[in-house]
């Protein structure tokens, strides 16, 4: 794993997103998007959750069920979300822009734009940022706006309404699967 390379996968991501998606379109794009960029960052955030339960509180049994349940909530819910999310702006491509399946490309649009999900999940992991989370999350819209533009290549037409059905696909599948495994959580405990 090049953990070098992928914080300045990141950090280009949210520092000129423009260039970014400009890079990922001259490597390919689809240099395994999974498994070199999203299941570490899907690692981090859940390790992040768990180390974050811990801060400030006495180590008890009780605390390590918690930090369990909420580094798997967060797990589940991003992995769910980014293949969830995927799947339904694959099929909205389908249905709207008249293409073909674009499974694989949706994935790499996916997988990149929940960058700023990702960096605010280990953040807010760590410290209580509950406010401040959701206000940054509105540069998501930034991130798959480019995105669109410079990955997807939509006409111009097509990039503004694409890109907010996009960015709430893209936030809220992560929050309706984190919704439906605490509800699940608390049934089955």
């Amino acid at each position: 794993m090049n953990y070098k390379g992928l914080f300045h996968q990141i950090w280009t991501l949210l520092s000129a997103p423009g260039k970014a998606w400009d890079e990922i379109r001259e490597r390919g794009g689809a240099h395994d998007i999974q498994a070199g960029f999203v299941y570490p960052l899907i690692g981090l955030c859940g390790l992040s959750e768990f180390i974050g339960v811990f801060i400030g509180r006495e180590f008890s049994s009780l605390m390590f069920q918690v930090a369990l349940t909420r580094c798997c909530a967060v797990a589940v819910a991003l992995f769910g979300g980014f293949f969830l999310s995927a799947y339904v702006l694959d099929k909205l491509a389908v249905h709207w822009l008249k293409a073909g399946s674009m499974r694989g490309k949706m994935q790499v649009f996916t997988g990149y734009s929940m960058v700023v999900t990702f960096v605010l999940t280990i953040v807010s992991g760590l410290f209580s940022i509950a406010l401040l989370h959701w206000i940054l999350q509105v540069y998501t819209v930034f991130v798959v706006f480019e995105g669109a533009r410079r990955w997807l290549m939509l006409s111009q037409a097509w990039q503004i309404p694409f890109t907010l059905v996009a960015t709430l696909v893209i936030l809220f599948c992560p929050m309706l699967i984190e919704y439906v495994f605490n509800q699940l959580s608390v049934i089955l405990n």
